[in-house]
């Protein structure tokens, strides 16, 4: 084939690719079945299988490949959902065996006309010479483009490429430049890439092992761009003005690390809940309490962010954000009054503990406000 000039080819001929970032949590070596069961679970491959049984293929726009080496299969390197699906529809025992395999039921809509299915043998792809090649027009299309990925997919990709690009000296803000997006954020994204792989090359924290159904990766590095985090970690704040490196967390805040990767996405194995429920203002609040002695023992005794962050408040920010509460709750109860109907005493007892409470707690600011008006 000529490269960089699209040409048809048999669909046999194409491989699936496991470095696809979609594709976290699976190994390099994961069946067909398992990286289809994936893509079927989390990639709206539903929609796709719907669309081309209804339609045929649409062979508008080309899949992006790539030669294996010793060998004469072409991976994918843009284009896996749509590879995925056309295996699906052209193998009537696929789904049987992913089913079988992966315990996934898998729904192929039958495909009624026999010209349809002859759109799914031959199909448009667009070789190129190597990854490298083909990384520009992915990262547009995938992080700024039509088809975005979500964070992890994008960090993943950014990550890769960062790190091909090592040995020539490339950088972050050429990447940046490359895919449309701004060189800061691509620079936290691939920093917290590092930190995963760090904590997952140390056996201390893995994406499988969260205990939550979604890997919310904006996460992490929205924490670690903040100062308290960056303190506890022990990152220097002067890591944001340089392009990351591998390994960033000094060996001996390693335990720490795992600690906070726990805490925001929980553990299966440790059988414990993430403390971060979401991004604002938990994880805010979650630094502010590792920047607190107190509220951070109390926090890996209890796991109980509220409680920890309870502690790290000042008495003057207790205080003022309780009067406001208690004030929005009479005012509310005052609204609901009409549901009183006067035959329940109790209820009279609790208005008249509400009331002493409020008059000991207004004479003694009453108090403190007239002395400190007069110097007493």
């Amino acid at each position: 084939m000529e490269m960089e000039t699209t040409t048809k080819i048999f669909v046999e001929k194409l491989q699936l690719d496991l470095k696809n970032p979609r594709l976290f949590g699976l190994s390099r070596g994961s069946s067909e079945e398992s990286v289809i069961a994936w893509l079927y679970r989390a990639a709206d491959l539903r929609e796709l299988l719907q669309s081309i049984s209804v339609n045929g293929y649409l062979d508008i726009e080309p899949l992006v490949v790539t030669r294996e080496p010793k060998s004469d299969k072409l991976i994918v390197l843009e284009g896996n959902r749509r590879l995925a699906a056309l295996r699906l529809l052209r193998d009537p025992e696929l789904a049987a065996r992913i089913e079988s395999l992966e315990r996934l039921k898998v729904v192929v809509p039958p495909m009624t006309d026999e010209l349809l299915r002859a759109t799914l043998d031959r199909i448009s792809v667009y070789p190129v010479a190597n990854r490298e090649n083909a990384r520009s027009f992915i990262g547009f299309k995938h992080i700024n483009g039509p088809a975005k990925w979500d964070a992890y997919a994008k960090a993943r990709f950014a990550a890769e490429w960062y790190k091909a690009q090592q040995p020539a000296g490339g950088s972050l803000e050429g990447i940046a430049t490359a895919i449309g997006d701004r060189h800061d954020t691509i620079k936290r994204m691939v920093f917290a890439i590092y930190v995963l792989d760090q904590a997952n090359n140390n056996n201390l924290f893995h994406i499988e092992d969260r205990n939550t159904a979604k890997f919310n990766f904006s996460h992490l590095y929205t924490a670690l761009s903040r100062s308290q985090y960056m303190q506890y970690l022990d990152l220097g704040e002067t890591w944001a003005k340089y392009d990351p490196a591998p390994d960033p967390v000094p060996s001996h805040k390693l335990e720490k690390l795992r600690k906070v990767l726990v805490w925001i996405y929980g553990s299966k194995t440790e059988n414990q809940l993430p403390i971060v429920r979401s991004q604002n203002p938990d994880i805010k609040r979650l630094g502010e309490v590792l920047a607190h002695a107190e509220a951070l023992h109390i926090l890996e005794v209890t796991c109980d962010l509220n409680a920890a962050h309870a502690s790290a408040e000042s008495v003057d920010i207790r205080f003022t954000a309780s009067l406001i509460r208690a004030r929005d709750a009479v005012r509310d109860t005052a609204n609901s009054l009409r549901a009183y109907d006067g035959k329940d005493r109790s209820l009279l007892d609790i208005a008249e503990d509400v009331k002493v409470t409020a008059d000991t707690i207004f004479q003694s600011m009453s108090g403190k406000h007239h002395k400190a008006g007069t110097g007493e």
